[in-house]
C-alpha cells in the first residue's frame, strides 16, 4: 500500500485532494499532526517515510519540503509554481502532448500546472505544431476564474463580502503574471503572451480565451482547420480527460459556462471562427480546482501509481 503525505493538506487544493483520496484502500494517506504543522523535523519525517509527498504549499515552502527529503525513494507532486519550469522535473499536464503521460508515470519530480496555462496549452500548443500558427505569433489571452483560484486570503474575503464583492474583477495588470512562464513554455510559444485574466463572484470553474486575427499570417487556415487540427491532436492522445466540442456556427451557447464542469476533472475546448474576417476564438472550460488543481494532482498520482487515471475523479 502506498503512502501518501499531503504537504499543506489544510489548504484549498491540499483539502480537495484528500477529499477525492478519501475513500481509496489501495494507498495510505499520511497527515501531520495541526500542532505540528510547522513543526520541521516532523514535516522531514513524514516527507521521508511517503512514498509520494504532494505539496501543497507556496513556492518557498514547497522548495523547503524537497530540500528535507533526504532519500532517493520518494517522489514528489508540487502544486506550486516554484518547479513548473524546472530542470528535472515533469510537467504534470497528462494531455500536453503524446507520451506525457507516460513521462509522468516514471518521473521522480512532477510540477503540477497552473489553472490558466492548461487552457491556452491545450488549444494553441496543438496549433503550432500542425504548423497552422508560427511560434512567433502574438497570442493574447482572457478569461475568468472562480475566486477559489486566489487561494485562502480571496476566498475569505469574497465570502466576508458576500453581494459586495466584485462580479467581475480584471487582475494581473502589470503583466507579469506568475503563469507566464510554464505558459509560455509549454504552448511552444517564442514571445510572451499578452496574458489578462480576471476572477468572478463565483467560487469555483473557469473559462479561458485565446482571440486569434489570422489575417496576419503568410497562410491563413480555416476556423475548420484549426477546429480539425484540434481533434486531431487529442486523438493521439489515449484515455485523456481532453475533449473538443464539434465545430458549429452559432452565435452563443449555454456550453460557455465557466461552472459548467464543476467537480469534474473533464476539460472542453471549443473553436468558433469568421472565414471572411480571418478571425477566431479558441476556448477551453474546464474546473480551476478540478482540472485546474487536485484533480489533475490526482490524475498525476494514479499515474504515477499505475493504476487506472480515473481513479477518485469524475469525469
Amino acid at each position: 500500500m502506498a503512502k501518501v503525505f499531503i504537504d499543506g493538506e489544510a489548504g484549498t487544493t491540499g483539502l480537495q485532494i484528500r477529499d477525492r483520496l478519501a475513500a481509496r484502500s489501495d494507498l495510505e494517506v499520511v497527515s501531520i499532526a495541526h500542532e505540528k504543522r510547522k513543526d520541521l523535523e516532523e514535516r522531514r519525517r513524514l516527507l521521508n517515510e511517503a512514498d509520494i509527498a504532494i505539496l501543497c504549499l507556496p513556492d518557498d515552502a514547497a522548495r523547503e519540503s524537497v530540500s528535507l527529503i533526504e532519500n532517493e525513494r520518494t517522489r514528489v507532486i508540487d502544486a506550486s509554481t516554484a518547479f513548473r519550469t524546472a530542470d528535472g522535473w515533469t510537467y504534470g499536464f497528462a494531455e500536453m502532448a503524446a507520451g506525457q503521460d507516460r513521462a509522468i508515470a516514471d518521473a521522480k519530480r512532477v510540477s503540477n500546472p497552473g489553472c490558466w496555462p492548461q487552457g491556452v496549452i491545450a488549444t494553441v500548443r496543438p496549433l503550432i505544431e500542425a504548423g497552422l500558427l508560427p511560434k512567433t505569433y502574438p497570442v493574447t489571452v482572457n478569461g475568468i476564474s472562480g475566486y477559489s483560484g486566489g487561494g485562502r486570503t480571496m476566498i475569505e474575503d469574497y465570502e466576508a463580502r458576500a453581494d459586495a464583492a466584485p462580479r467581475f474583477m480584471p487582475y494581473g495588470l502589470g503583466f507579469n503574471h506568475k503563469h507566464l512562464p510554464e505558459l509560455k513554455r509549454y504552448a511552444g510559444l517564442a514571445g510572451d503572451p499578452l496574458f489578462a485574466p480576471a476572477v468572478g463572484a463565483f467560487a469555483q470553474g473557469m473559462l479561458v480565451c485565446v482571440p486569434l486575427q489570422l489575417g496576419q499570417l503568410e497562410s491563413v487556415p480555416s476556423a475548420g482547420q484549426l477546429h480539425e487540427a484540434i481533434v486531431d491532436y487529442y486523438a493521439a492522445i489515449n484515455a485523456g480527460f481532453v475533449s473538443v466540442a464539434p465545430y458549429e456556427a452559432i452565435e452563443k451557447s449555454a456550453d460557455l459556462d465557466p461552472q459548467k464542469l464543476n467537480g469534474t476533472n473533464e476539460m472542453r475546448l471549443y473553436v468558433f471562427g469568421n472565414d471572411s474576417r480571418a478571425q477566431a476564438l479558441l476556448v477551453a472550460v474546464y474546473d480551476n480546482l478540478g482540472k485546474g488543481a487536485s484533480g489533475a494532482a490526482v490524475q498525476n498520482l494514479n499515474l504515477m501509481l499505475g493504476v487506472d487515471p480515473a481513479t477518485s475523479l469524475a469525469a
